[in-house]
């Protein structure tokens, strides 16, 4: 196979992610009247060359994308085939011509570009906030990660293929870089973390066109995340304080108590007692001074709150070793998090279970442990990774106990029947 380096060049020109050139594709088949079935790696297959030549109403729909014959995206008709074929003015076309004439600016013919508005950036918000629920609720799943994708890939069409104002234009560029970021999340809580960095690069350069410093620092904040877990706390700390020194950050004490939470679970690596802390007391000084009825974004409001500046504290004194300290922050975290919020219960208690066997109460740790639901949260990736080195923790610590015997028929009985 040939790889077609002419599609990915107009993809690079044009700013197209693969999961975005899908959903513009499929964005031209639905207006056409067709299923958009076009997937990320229906992309993949055309970049690598493993298709050569898509399917008719595909190609008819990269043409209107990238107003270009198929063949000059490095496409290769089969043997007999025109590259060109001479297909009738049917009503699918017609209706192609129209939308695309309409959306994309592409002089088709003579009709007035489509208006992009404050209801269009709505629609997509609403969209959002349904994708931000399914997060906070099992969250590290691929196919949040790859819907979030798809939305900031719908942001960036409505972007080209329309004309609004700057305020809204601006809008569009915020909506793609935090939904971007928020794939971002996805792939850092399911442990893919060369995605999270490719997502990492996306959203901050759609960021800084939006102008919004609110998903600036969201970005940066995940980015100083992203290196916490890959355990290089210097490239976190400095991601963080870029979000930290954001004007935002000065301006809302909300900001400012994220901003020095996630400093302090990072400060847990260095083993910096002091400044874990100074910034936790950082942290809950300025969660104090917020207005908890001033406007924020729905990813701040869905998440940031005492349970998680708990949560964040917990994990600080865990990396730090200090476990009673830890299980205090642990169950007062347990005691204050939202219902819906399963994914960040389940992670609390098994933060919880550790910091209780690192003081040795090995029948409370195992009886926490167990009480982490096996699906769907205990199937998260960052949970089941918590859970093995607990068990391997277990072992070390008491290899012939009882409690390490309650806990190895456990997961064997798991193992055997997945709920």
């Amino acid at each position: 196979m040939e790889e077609n380096l002419s599609l990915k060049e107009r993809m690079a020109e044009a700013g197209f992610t693969q999961a975005e050139l899908a959903e513009a594709v499929n964005a031209d088949l639905r207006a056409a009247g067709y299923e958009g079935s076009v997937s990320d790696r229906t992309v993949r297959n055309w970049l690598t060359g493993k298709t050569r030549w898509p399917h008719r109403r595909q190609r008819a729909a990269l043409e209107a994308v990238f107003n270009c014959p198929a063949v000059e995206m490095g496409f290769v008709p089969r043997r007999g085939e025109p590259s060109s074929p001479d297909i009738p003015a049917t009503e699918e076309t017609v209706l192609r011509r129209h939308f695309f004439s309409v959306s994309t600016g592409v002089a088709l013919a003579p009709v007035a570009q489509q208006r992009v508005g404050a209801s269009d950036v709505q629609r997509l918000l609403s969209k959002f906030a349904v994708l931000i629920a399914s997060d906070h609720r099992y969250g590290g799943k691929i196919t949040i990660e790859t819907q979030a994708s798809a939305l900031a890939g719908e942001a960036l069409s409505l972007q080209a293929r329309g004309t609004a104002s700057q305020r809204v234009r601006g809008a569009l560029y915020g909506c793609a870089a935090s939904f971007t970021s928020s794939a971002m999340w996805a792939a850092i809580d399911g442990r893919r973390f060369d995605a999270a960095q490719r997502h990492f690069d996306r959203a901050s350069s759609l960021a800084v066109m939006s102008g919004d410093p609110t998903i600036q620092f969201r970005i940066w904040s995940h980015a100083g995340s992203l290196y916490r877990h890959l355990a290089r706390p210097a490239d976190a700390l400095a991601a963080n304080d870029v979000a930290r020194n954001l004007p935002i950050a000065r301006r809302d004490p909300m900001f400012a108590s994220l901003g020095h939470a996630r400093h302090a679970a990072i400060h847990g690596l260095t083993g910096d007692t002091r400044a874990v802390r100074q910034a936790l007391g950082h942290a809950q000084d300025a969660l104090r001074q917020a207005d908890p009825n001033e406007q924020r974004p729905m990813w701040l409001n869905a998440f940031y709150d005492q349970a998680e500046l708990e949560n964040l504290a917990l994990a600080a004194y865990l990396s730090l070793g200090n476990y009673e300290e830890a299980e205090a922050h642990a169950h007062r975290s347990l005691a204050l998090v939202r219902p819906e919020m399963r994914r960040t219960r389940a992670i609390t208690t098994t933060r919880l279970a550790h910091a209780q066997l690192g003081q040795g109460d090995l029948e409370p740790a195992v009886a926490t442990a167990i009480s982490v639901p096996t699906d769907p949260v205990g199937q998260h990736p960052r949970v089941l990774g918590m859970l093995s080195d607990f068990g391997n923790a277990l072992h070390i610590a008491a290899p012939k106990s009882p409690s390490t015997r309650t806990w190895t028929e456990y997961v064997h009985a798991s193992q055997r029947n997945p709920q």
